[in-house]
C-alpha cells in the first residue's frame, strides 16, 4: 500500500515517530510545509502526525479539511504528548480532535514523547511555566497533580518504537 507519513513537530518528538512509522511501512515521509505543495492523490494512505497541545492536535485542521477529498484512502492522525499512554484521558482528548462522522473515516492514535524545553518555541514555554505554576497553587493538590508538576518541570523522553505498533497494525488491515 503506498503510504505517506507528514507531521509536524516542534521539539523532534513527532519526528522522530514521523521516520519511524516511515521506515516500518515503507512509506515517503514529508514535513506538513512540504506535504501542502504536494500532490497526494497517488497515496492509498495518509497518516498525519502533530503534537499535543492543550488536548488538541497541531495543525490538525489541514488534515481534516482533506478529510472528504481523500474519502477513498485510509486515513490514520497521530499524536505525540507528554502524557505516558496509561493516561485515562489521552481517548476522550483524541476524540475531541475529530467530528463523530470525521471518527468514521479516521482512526486516531497517540504516543508518549515528552518534553525538550531546549527546542520549545517560547509562547509554549511560557505556557508550560503558568501550567506549572497553576498546578504549584492548588491548595488540594492530588497525587495526580503532585506527579504530574513533577513530571514536567524539567525535559524528559518517554518515547519508544513499541507505540507505533498499533498503527502499523491497523495500516495492514
Amino acid at each position: 500500500m503506498k503510504t505517506i507519513v507528514i507531521y509536524n513537530s516542534q521539539t523532534g518528538f513527532t519526528k522522530r515517530y514521523a521516520e519511524w512509522i516511515a521506515e516500518a511501512a515503507g512509506a515517503d515521509c514529508l514535513e506538513l510545509s512540504s506535504a501542502k505543495k504536494k500532490d497526494l492523490a497517488a497515496y492509498e494512505a495518509i497518516i498525519f502526525g502533530g503534537w499535543a497541545c492543550a488536548g488538541g492536535i497541531s495543525k490538525i485542521k489541514w488534515f481534516k479539511g482533506n478529510i472528504d477529498k481523500w474519502a477513498d484512502k485510509k486515513l490514520i492522525a497521530f499524536c505525540v504528548g507528554g502524557s505516558p499512554i496509561e493516561n485515562p484521558e489521552i481517548d476522550t482528548a483524541l476524540k475531541r480532535n475529530f467530528s463523530e462522522s470525521e471518527q468514521k473515516k479516521v482512526k486516531a492514535f497517540y504516543c508518549p514523547g515528552g518534553f525538550n524545553y531546549e527546542k520549545m518555541s517560547v509562547p509554549s514555554k511560557m505556557m508550560m511555566k503558568m501550567f506549572i505554576k497553576t498546578l504549584n497553587a492548588k491548595k488540594d493538590k492530588t497525587e495526580e497533580d503532585q506527579e504530574m508538576i513533577k513530571m514536567i518541570s524539567s525535559s524528559y523522553d518517554i518515547s519508544d518504537k513499541k507505540y507505533i505498533e498499533p498503527i502499523l497494525q491497523y495500516l495492514e488491515k
